[in-house]
């Protein structure tokens, strides 16, 4: 009887002496609280157990004491960035992917073309909007870019697709884009025949006025013309540009008040290049401004159909005009037999 009373008390001390690694093993391997995919972001500077709280308090973890001592037994080492997890991810899973670093990225795409408006408009999530206009007009973001002369960040950031997460500054983000700029577009503005920002402007205009890549040599050489014999450039673009300065958000044609605007974005009122770019130039339009095409045309209009129809003398383009205007009151009237 009494050797089935020691045996007694050694399977109960055996269990009690299970009970509490049996539980740490059951609370790290459970299901969490998370009801549905969660995020955690990890700032510059955050220290583990402010992490461990701040993941318990938002119901991604159900205990910081344990996720504590399990980031102390393996010194992690916090990897900034932004984490997401799944609906009720175990604590072992949390801790797995903050061990390995498994960030979330999101790819923001800038594409050529591209004005301030676009980039605000794709950054909106990461960028808070007063914070975006402030570090566009950073002449030390400009200088990293090359030109620290530049008025704003127009034309200075590269076309690309960036990593990003939320965890990021928005310094950060526009550090990788003009630094990708600097890498990337800077060396191929030089050689040609005006100071590579004026070729960075000129190849933007260019950029905004056609689609077809095989268009572009021949309008930046109407505008290398019209710089050279002293003739205003009355690109389209540079009006809506104006425009849109001026606080008219409409993107739509320009209008004759954008035409007649008194303002140094439109060339339609000023002579010469605008003072900055007014979009992304692609490397077509790089090359374009580079190499403008030679020839004797000075004016060009939309065909109504893609493209343009190029012209030498002012009489030629008239009539081209009236051939545009036509075309889009033949389309108008297809329109309406359709409706």
């Amino acid at each position: 009887m009494a050797r089935h009373r020691t045996s007694k008390r050694l399977l109960i001390a055996t269990v009690l002496l299970a009970l509490p690694p049996l539980w740490t093993l059951w609370s790290w391997k459970r299901s969490g609280p998370l009801m549905m995919q969660g995020t955690v972001l990890i700032k510059k500077g955050a220290t583990v157990d402010q992490i461990a709280d701040q993941m318990e308090r938002e119901g991604v973890i159900r205990s910081a004491s344990l996720f504590k001592l399990w980031a102390r037994a393996r010194q992690l080492q916090l990897i900034r960035g932004e984490y997401t997890f799944n609906s009720q991810a175990s604590l072992s899973e949390v801790a797995g992917k903050l061990r390995r670093g498994e960030i979330h990225f999101t790819n923001i795409v800038i594409p050529y073309a591209a004005h301030a408006w676009t980039v605000q408009s794709r950054l909106k999530e990461f960028v808070p909007e007063d914070v975006f206009w402030n570090l566009w007009k950073s002449p030390n973001l400009a200088a990293t870019a090359g030109f620290p002369d530049a008025p704003s960040l127009e034309g200075l950031v590269a076309p690309a697709t960036y990593r990003i997460h939320h965890a990021m500054e928005p310094e950060e983000i526009f550090l990788a884009m003009v630094e990708a700029f600097h890498r990337s577009v800077r060396p191929k503005l030089e050689d040609g025949p005006l100071p590579p920002y004026e070729t960075l402007i000129l190849a933007s205009l260019a950029e905004k006025e056609t689609n077809l890549p095989e268009e572009l040599p021949i309008i930046a050489g109407v505008y290398a013309r019209r710089l050279r014999i002293g003739m205003r450039l009355q690109c389209d673009p540079t009006s809506l540009y104006a425009r849109w300065l001026s606080g008219d958000l409409r993107f739509t044609a320009p209008l004759h008040e954008d035409i007649a605007r008194l303002h140094p974005f439109n060339t339609y009122t000023v002579a010469g290049l605008p003072p900055a770019p007014i979009a992304i130039p692609s490397p077509a339009a790089i090359e374009a401004a580079k190499h403008p095409s030679p020839g004797t045309e000075l004016y060009f209009v939309a065909t109504g159909t893609g493209g343009h129809r190029f012209a030498r003398t002012l009489s030629e383009h008239n009539r081209n005009v009236a051939a545009y205007r036509l075309e889009i009151a033949r389309q108008n009237r297809q329109k309406k037999g359709k409706a």
